[in-house]
């Protein structure tokens, strides 16, 4: 039996800083993700004040009037409300464009608590009930984490873990393609070391498939810790070498590397990617997963296309295979 919630990331319609800044155009990504046949929205996290309405609680608030009245919008284009939201630590929010806090540095755990608190308050007051995070730096910075650092980040992450579960919130630890975590088998040993309790994992399909990593095998062997999916596809690879490229999120993840990428995830398709999506929502239904299934198409340049193929493919491939471990056999 399978609990499967759909929803949709936003991500792809905010491009630039300000791309995504008027109600108008929140109203129709709302309305094409309604249209497109999912029913919650995930929101990131991003610190750019004005630029970023939907970055914070408070922005929403300043432009919206309060949570309240956001959601109230949502429901307006037929929309159930928010999923999630994609918190990334290493990001400011004290003043606009500034620098957050690295959860490798004990002092650091208090202000990254009170701000995981603040947006899992919001995702409450929204109707969900998950906090996806970015765990740790890159690869690049810090190289391969020794057992003393991913002690640090398990400190930071299970205290942050607990508050939020106080407000009914599930932390999942995100793991993305420069991660150090990559770097000599750190994601393994972090979940061994994090209460799972309090500790879960956002399985993104398509961040694992660049790192090199089966989403399919991955989940079969955690299924137990995964509480939040996050579905998109890949077609290249990018290995440890060039992970620790200098500057990576900015040389390799944004300009495309040496190779000259110009889009690292699509929208999940059986059109020939390194993600198996009927295989991986089969292994979804094989273990019982209960949870958001967010679809994402980071980087597109149709968002609004990409959210109705995305919307389609859902429908017609990968929910039925659900509902079919849904139904109980019949017997003859």
């Amino acid at each position: 039996m399978t609990g499967v919630r759909w929803a949709y990331a936003l991500n792809h319609w905010d491009t630039n800083i300000d791309a995504f800044v008027r109600k108008r155009e929140h109203e129709r990504a709302f309305k094409t993700v309604s249209i497109s046949g999912f029913s919650p929205v995930e929101l990131t996290a991003v610190g750019f004040g004005a630029w970023e309405p939907l970055g914070t609680p408070q922005q929403i608030s300043d432009l919206y009037g309060s949570l309240a009245d956001f959601r109230e919008v949502l429901r307006g284009c037929a929309l159930e409300g928010v999923s999630s939201y994609f918190y990334d630590p290493f990001i400011g929010f004290d003043v606009e464009m500034g620098r957050g806090y690295d959860p490798l540095h004990e002092a650091s755990i208090p202000k990254i608590t009170a701000t995981a608190m603040w947006f899992g308050d919001a995702v409450r007051a929204l109707g969900g009930d998950v906090l996806v995070v970015r765990p740790a730096g890159s690869a690049w910075q810090t190289g391969p984490l020794d057992d003393e650092q991913i002690a640090a980040l398990a400190r930071c992450w299970n205290e942050v873990g607990s508050a939020i579960r106080a407000a009914g919130v599930t932390l999942a630890l995100h793991f993305d393609f420069l991660s150090a975590l990559r770097l000599d088998n750190g994601l393994e040993r972090l979940l061994a070391a994090t209460d799972p309790e309090l500790v879960g994992l956002a399985l993104d399909t398509a961040e694992f498939a660049v790192a090199g990593i089966d989403p399919v095998d991955f989940y079969a062997r955690h299924a137990a810790r995964v509480r939040h999916v996050q579905l998109k596809d890949a077609r290249a690879v990018v290995d440890d070498e060039e992970a620790r490229t200098s500057h990576a999120e900015h040389f390799v993840r944004t300009e495309g590397g040496s190779r000259g990428i110009l889009r690292w995830f699509f929208e999940p398709t059986d059109e020939g990617g390194l993600v198996d999506f009927v295989t991986f929502t089969e292994t979804l239904a094989e273990h019982g997963y209960s949870g958001w299934v967010v679809v994402e198409s980071d980087q597109s340049p149709h968002p609004a296309e990409s959210a109705m193929v995305s919307g389609w493919y859902v429908q017609q491939v990968l929910a039925p295979i659900l509902e079919r471990a849904r139904t109980p056999a019949v017997a003859v």
